[in-house]
C-alpha cells in the first residue's frame, strides 16, 4: 500500500517494510522541499547530500556561492546512491542530525 504524502512527486517503484517512510511507513513530511547531490552513502540508512545556492549581500549588490550539508534518511525503496540529484523533504527529527528524508531521486550517469 502506497500512501499519499502530499507532494507532486511519484511513488517509488519498490517495497519496504522501513518505519521511516514516507510512501510505506508512518513518517509524515512537512515545511521544506530541497534539492541536492549525494556525496556519501557509507551510513546505514543515511545519505549526506550537498546543496549549493547563491547568496545576496546586499552592501554590494552582488551574490556569494555557498554550500551546506544535510543528513537525510535513505528509505530502502528509493535507495539514492553518491552522485544522484536527490529531492529531500522536511520531517520530523529522526536523530541528532537528521531531520529530512529523501522522497526522489534521479539517477546521474
Amino acid at each position: 500500500m502506497v500512501k499519499d504524502i502530499g507532494l507532486d512527486v511519484p511513488a517509488p517503484v519498490k517495497e519496504c517494510d522501513d518505519f521511516n517512510c514516507p510512501f510505506h511507513g508512518k513518517l509524515t513530511v512537512r515545511g521544506q522541499v530541497l534539492v541536492g547531490t549525494v556525496v556519501s552513502d557509507k551510513m546505514d540508512k543515511t545519505v549526506v547530500i550537498q546543496r549549493k545556492h547563491e547568496m545576496l549581500i546586499k552592501k554590494y549588490q552582488r551574490y556569494e556561492k555557498r554550500q551546506s550539508k544535510i543528513h537525510a534518511h535513505n528509505p530502502p525503496c528509493i535507495d539514492a546512491k553518491v552522485g544522484d540529484v536527490v529531492t529531500v523533504a522536511e520531517c520530523r527529527p529522526l536523530s541528532k542530525t537528521k531531520a529530512y528524508v529523501v522522497i526522489k531521486a534521479e539517477v546521474q550517469e
